[in-house]
């Protein structure tokens, strides 16, 4: 049974998203702004849904310090039609979000996608280690280094890189990488992808020959550049 916590300050939307979600078999726990919300977070905690207007600390300031110290999976819900929060969001290390309002069907599809991906990863003990020049990854314990350094990495930014070092010199579009790796299709502005692979290079130390890890294919998707 998977452990939500959702952190929003507007109790009625949180007491019948608790009743959705435990209807579907999930455990709930709730706060009602970022402080209390970070108090309640703790290893057991398999997913957070975070809304991005609270009070004493809301969901950007809260995200940045829960990513001090938890790789919890995140899913803002923001605003309709704010799509600053949301970029925001996902360069402080929110794995998606989901516009408010939003169906139980919708939301429940992404927190399965979300779940579905880093419990598929740290279920797969029949892959001890995944290499490909200097980035060796690990999916049962859901590590991934390179030249030797551990990086700090979110679950979306694992599983995405994961995508890339098993598929070395391939284009992959954005469109397969957003049903991959988020678990939707891909719609028209939807940046979601972009922001990850951001973050993941800002991430991944420089090469030793100074070219891109990733490339950008335009009007195509990325490509892991391999080595000559």
């Amino acid at each position: 049974m998977a452990h939500i916590l959702l952190i929003d300050d507007d109790t009625e939307l949180t007491s019948l998203l608790k009743e959705v979600l435990s209807y579907e078999g999930f455990e709930v726990s709730e706060a009602n702004d970022g402080l209390s919300g970070l108090e309640a977070l703790n290893e057991h905690v398999d997913l957070i849904l975070l809304d991005v207007m609270m009070p004493k600390l809301n969901g950007m300031e809260t995200l940045k310090k829960l990513r001090e110290q938890w790789q919890t999976p995140v899913l803002m819900l923001t605003a309709k039609g704010e799509e600053i929060d949301r970029v925001i969001g996902l360069e402080l290390g929110a794995d998606d979000y989901l516009p408010k309002p939003f169906s139980d069907r919708e939301l429940l599809a992404r927190i399965r996608a979300i779940l579905r991906r880093t419990q598929s990863h740290l279920a797969n003990k029949s892959l001890d280690v995944i290499e490909c020049q200097d980035i060796q990854l690990y999916p049962g314990k859901q590590e991934a280094y390179c030249q030797g350094q551990l990086l700090d990495l979110t679950s979306t930014e694992f599983a995405l890189l994961a995508h890339f070092v098993q598929n070395p010199g391939e284009t992959l579009t954005k469109e397969a990488l957003s049903l991959d790796v988020l678990g939707k299709r891909l719609a028209a502005f939807d940046r979601a992808i972009d922001m990850h692979v951001s973050n993941l290079r800002k991430k991944l130390p420089a090469r030793s020959d100074n070219k891109p890890r990733i490339k950008t294919l335009r009007g195509r998707g990325y490509l892991m550049v391999q080595e000559d």
